[in-house]
């Protein structure tokens, strides 16, 4: 039926809404047939982030929620999908890595969604209007049993009832709308010029014309609609399966209505109303149905096998106890190009077919069903564009998901989205603690060869270090070399030309108890094997030794702290102190043995390099340090020392930097796990860094290994509340057991299993998953050219970097060339 109206009128005279005012601290729309309106936005649960069960409970929730509201009530569901462009969030003072990164997604087409639900009530003698009989034809409506306060008190407590339903629920958020988020201000536009707009901004209302379908200035409007039984599919479900992503060991999950929401990607609305009428009187209307088609049977077989279905119907109704409601759905969608409008067309009809619905494009209808979508006008709806179904078929149509939320903390890093790769600001360390989803900050990160685990840890590292982190890294491999680099980081490694040094001896200002501990325990380690014994009195001369050193340093100002300096003390003075003790016997302590052992470390010896270290590094305060252990993790005598140095260097940040967070990460774990002096440090580690502001992050790539180590089982698994795992799909036939292992539920089994199963073609990136409890979610690494040649482990693209730096005298300049060559793709 179409919709004849003045064409020249004015908006003011036709707009439904009477007022927006506060009612017992409510900000309600009343329209001009007295109709009232609660408006709210919902926050709905991210998109590829619940399983089956998290959607029955949903659907659960939104059915009980339906019916504990009153006769004459309608919830319309509006959810707006507008075309956007992700913005750069750069910074004046943003380091080069940072600023790349959000570059390199400028301008990026995403889908920006909105989503708001509004609960009416109408008045009881109001009958469903007809398309003929909308407000937007009439001038004056009387209200009449609204003006009860007992009819409107009854619903605000009903509706707050709905509210309370859904929130319990933990899947939504409810936030209600102010006068001026309805109505708009002086400089910002509310819901309803955006509706009549049908611009996100809603800034500059236009005229509506609806002499030929419908036009808001130069947007020309389709929509489909969904409002008679005979197009429904045979059954509906709460949700579908999403074939991509699963697999013969998972199912992964989207809403029903998830084909007309954000995988349907243009400009559009998806209306969902539900009418809540009187059950008796629908009733009543059915069984009159019911006996006209009956008494029609025998002219028709359609007619006797449509008397089935709405005797089937009402038996249901009554043996289950099911009120029945009447439903409608309507898709809006419009382009400013004739052409391009039919491609949407066609592609929201298909998108309506993946659900088993049969397409019908509203032609005629469509200006009634605009104006009834207008925010608080749902009491205007058309009768005749309903049908009858149950709550819980109907709760079935609403879109259940939205884009992936940003975290509101200051701290995290910056990952990239599944759906649309856009950046999102992810917080996995500090906001969950705060919420008391973990308990400590520590992190497992599994990944196989090739899934980009080393581009998500250098990514992570990076921004962690870029937001003042201290960041110590045990590697082995290089991975982060490109980074260290260009941080200005201290870099331990071993080569033959230059062995990896270190001056364990130097300190920058006061001597403290624990940096005296460990030198006693290097030089212990140093004297004695894994598993001899130290005694007492061994232990105290040792102790007086290194007190005796640093007490006699000041009076020798020639001497510079080092190993050697300290075997020439030991051997000269406190040799000699020890001579002149008369209670003193070399059964205490074995002078020559110790002398003889340590002389290796000692100018001439065969590691004379590695505690003597001309380059007086204050490791405490070196914000971003590498220890390389590829070349000496089977070393008999540089391992162990290196190791040592390690633990030194993160304890002492661990206790003196105060309030200055802290990580440290180990790279291939289990190389060094098999120690077992590593091992029990490892374990300390993850049991206590949370308490000073630290975490503590492995990474491995080996199954066996993880499977088959009851330390990383005990020590770090146990204690990590953030687990990490990348593409698992070499380990599919054998992910039962990392499941069981790290203790993962089976949505997230599914989520790890859909990792890189639907990539993007024309994007480079790869996905990780991140679960801080069970709370999971898969993300994409993605990072710019510049970012991909810092990170790169490629032995010929590093070299090629290293012969950019000697020749501009700067990384950085070398990392700008080679992302210009990358995104030329000549590199």
């Amino acid at each position: 039926m179409a919709l004849k109206v003045n064409p020249t009128a004015k908006l003011e005279e036709r707009l439904p809404i009477y007022k927006v005012e506060k009612y017992e601290g409510f900000d309600i729309i009343v329209s001009k047939t007295a109709d009232i309106t609660l408006a709210y936005e919902l926050q709905l649960p991210e998109i590829l982030t619940l399983s089956k069960q998290d959607y029955d409970q949903i659907h659960s929730s939104l059915v009980k929620a339906v019916r504990c509201l009153p006769v004459n009530s309608t919830v319309h569901k509006q959810d707006c999908f507008f075309e956007d462009k992700y913005v750069p969030q750069i910074k004046t003072d943003m380091p080069l890595l940072s600023k790349a990164f959000q570059w390199n997604f400028n301008e990026r087409p995403f889908l920006n969604h909105k989503c708001y639900i509004f609960l009416t009530k109408s008045s009881s003698d109001r009958s469903r209007h007809s398309g003929r009989n909308i407000s937007l034809g009439k001038r004056n409506l009387v209200p009449k049993d609204m003006m009860n306060d007992r009819v409107i008190n009854d619903f605000l407590d009903k509706s707050s009832q709905f509210v309370k339903i859904l929130t319990d629920s933990t899947f939504f958020k409810f936030r209600a709308l102010t006068i001026d988020e309805i109505c708009g201000s002086v400089d910002k536009p509310g819901i309803l010029e955006k509706y009549l707009s049908l611009s996100p901004d809603g800034l500059t209302l236009q005229d509506i014309d609806l002499t030929e379908g419908l036009k808001i200035g130069t947007k020309k409007c389709s929509m489909f609609s969904v409002s008679h039984v005979d197009d429904l599919p045979p059954s509906v479900e709460s949700e579908i399966l999403y074939t991509p992503l699963s697999t013969d060991q998972s199912r992964f999950s989207l809403s029903f209505a998830s084909p007309v929401s954000l995988n349907l990607s243009c400009n559009h609305i998806y209306n969902q109303y539900l009418f809540i009428d009187d059950e008796k009187q629908l009733i009543k209307q059915l069984e009159s149905k019911k006996y006209n088609l009956l008494s029609l049977s025998k002219y028709s077989r359609e007619n006797e096998v449509n008397y089935g279905h709405y005797e089937d119907f009402i038996k249901e109704s009554v043996e289950g106890q099911l009120p029945p409601i009447r439903a409608h759905f309507n898709i809006l969608l419009w382009s400013e190009d004739q052409e391009e409008l039919k491609t949407l067309r066609s592609l929201t009809s298909s998108a309506i077919a993946k659900m088993d619905i049969r397409p019908k494009e509203a032609t005629l209808e469509i200006g009634t069903l605009f104006w009834a979508g207008i925010p608080g006008n749902a009491g205007d709806f058309p009768r005749e564009d309903t049908f009858i179904t149950f709550p819980d078929r109907g709760c079935c149509f609403f879109n259940l998901e939205t884009n992936y939320h940003s975290s509101s903390s200051d701290f995290g890093i910056k990952m990239v989205d599944r759906v649309y790769g856009v950046p999102i600001h992810v917080d996995i360390s500090d906001e969950p603690m705060k919420r008391g989803i973990i308990t400590n900050r520590n992190k497992f990160v599994l990944g196989p060869s090739g899934s980009g685990k080393s581009f998500f840890t250098n990514h992570m590292v990076r921004q962690y270090y870029d937001q003042g982190t201290h960041v110590v890294i045990v590697d082995v491999g290089h991975s982060y070399k490109g980074l260290c680099d260009l941080l200005g980081g201290i870099y331990l490694t071993y080569d033959e030309k230059k062995p990896i040094s270190f001056n364990p001896f130097y300190i920058s200002g006061d001597m403290d108890v624990e940096k005296k501990e460990s030198i006693k325990t290097l030089l212990m380690s140093l004297w004695k094997k894994e598993n001899e014994p130290i005694s007492q009195s061994e232990y105290s001369t040792i102790s007086d030794a290194v007190t005796f050193y640093y007490e006699a340093l000041p009076s020798m100002p020639n001497v510079r702290p080092c190993f050697n300096s300290f075997y020439e003390f030991f051997r000269g003075p406190f040799c000699d102190y020890l001579r002149k003790n008369e209670d003193f016997e070399e059964k205490h302590f074995d002078i020559r043995n110790f002398l003889y052992v340590l002389q290796r470390y000692y100018k001439g010896g065969e590691f004379s390099f590695l505690l003597n270290s001309e380059q007086n590094q204050d490791l405490l305060n070196e914000r971003f340090i590498i220890f390389e252990l590829d070349n000496i993790k089977d070393h008999p005598i540089l391992f162990p020392v290196v190791t040592l140095m390690i633990m030194e260097t993160f304890v002492s940040k661990m206790r003196k930097l105060k309030g200055i967070r802290k990580m440290i990460l180990i790279e291939e774990a289990w190389k060094a796990i098999a120690k077992e002096g590593t091992a029990e440090f490892i374990k300390y580690l993850f049991k206590t860094v949370r308490k000073f502001m630290g975490e503590a992050i492995v990474v491995t790539q080996e199954v066996d290994d993880i499977i088959g180590n009851p330390i990383v089982k005990e020590a770090i698994i146990n204690n990590s509340d953030c687990k990490i795992l990348l593409d698992q799909r070499k380990f599919m036939n054998r992910f039962n057991q990392i499941q069981t292992l790290l203790a993962l539920t089976d949505k997230e089994k599914a989520q790890v299993l859909s990792i890189n199963q639907n990539l993007i073609p024309g994007r480079k990136y790869k996905e990780v998953f991140i679960s801080l409890q069970g709370h999971s979610k898969v993300y994409a690494t993605e990072v710019s050219p510049e970012e991909y040649i810092t990170y790169s482990t490629e032995q010929t693209e590093k070299v090629k970097l290293e012969k950019k730096t000697e020749k501009f005298g700067s990384i950085e300049m070398a990392i700008r060339e080679s992302a210009e060559q990358i995104r030329e793709g000549v590199f």
